[in-house]
């Protein structure tokens, strides 16, 4: 079961940051959990910006810088003390390149160093995580003038690697989009697949299924309390949810967006972990509400 959700989150962490090479130049965002039959909550505010610069006719490096700030409120009792366990923070720093290639493919290379961690003393090397991805696009979302009767779609599909995952090969990404009806259209991959309906150029809604998470580096560790009548020491936090839902979107121009999600976790796992990535303590996995919202700029 450990495996399962660590590779679910690696997925999520590469593809996501993939996918707004791809689509978003800006994000700001607030997320909240609740946490149902707990007196803990999560809420996270993340936001990131995306510069594209030109360097030929159809090639562009895109450096980027995002950052994130999780407050996981410990209301439960707990068997160990929650000093410095309750704010996390991250900043990403990143540098991708993409350009066409024939048949209307691209293809994009991105990299990115990430410090994720409580950040209660100086950086340390456990705070980094390396990231990268290489990946295809084909975008037919435009008009196609040999075949005008071809329903908008595009594919992505490509590599991601992080050291997030302790696994010396990288994991797959993959995400196709359709147009199949007038005003409906479907996503299918990771992170996120949905089917939306438009009734006009403004407003829009869509149901969803998605991933979403954090990891994080505990600095200085936490003593937690086992079974065995010792301790164990945990030494970073993670948390993984699959979630479904309904989201509305707003567009208050044509690039910039507006949006509010809310649904019901199916997936819902906050643990802290050991040196070998092995759960020792888990803060809350019972399902409950969701809310996101948020504004971005997208292409």
């Amino acid at each position: 079961m450990k495996y399962k959700f660590l590779l679910v989150f690696v997925i999520l962490l590469c593809a996501s940051a993939a996918q707004s090479q791809v689509t978003d130049l800006a994000r700001l965002e607030f997320t909240y959990f609740p946490q149902g039959k707990s007196d803990n909550s999560f809420r996270r505010v993340r936001t990131f910006i995306n510069v594209p610069f030109k360097t030929s006719e159809h090639g562009y490096l895109v450096p980027g810088i995002g950052y994130r700030n999780v407050n996981l409120k410990l209301g439960d009792e707990i068997p160990f003390s929650d000093l410095n366990l309750e704010r996390y923070q991250s900043v990403t720093l990143s540098l991708g390149y993409t350009n066409k290639m024939k048949n209307d493919w691209r293809y994009a290379f991105q990299g990115g160093l990430i410090a994720a961690s409580n950040f209660s003393q100086k950086l340390e090397s456990e705070d980094f995580i390396l990231e990268g991805s290489a990946f295809l696009i084909k975008d037919k979302t435009k008009n196609d003038e040999v075949n005008p009767s071809t329903k908008p779609w595009r594919l992505i599909f490509g590599l991601s690697y992080s050291t997030t995952a302790g696994r010396p090969y990288p994991l797959p990404i993959i995400n196709y989009y359709r147009e199949f009806a007038p005003k409906w259209s479907f996503a299918i991959g990771v992170p996120k697949s949905n089917i939306k309906y438009r009734f006009n150029k403004t407003h829009a809604v869509n149901a969803f299924a998605t991933l979403d998470g954090f990891y994080a580096n505990i600095q200085g560790d936490v003593a937690i309390p086992n079974q065995q009548g010792g301790t164990a020491m945990g030494e970073n936090i993670s948390m993984t949810t699959a979630l479904s839902g309904l989201g509305y979107e707003y567009c208050l121009t044509d690039h910039i967006l507006f949006y509010v999600y809310g649904g019901w976790t199916i997936i819902n796992d906050i643990r802290i972990r050991d040196e070998n990535a092995d759960d020792i303590y888990t803060i809350n996995d019972t399902n409950n509400i969701y809310a996101r919202t948020g504004i971005k700029f997208k292409i």
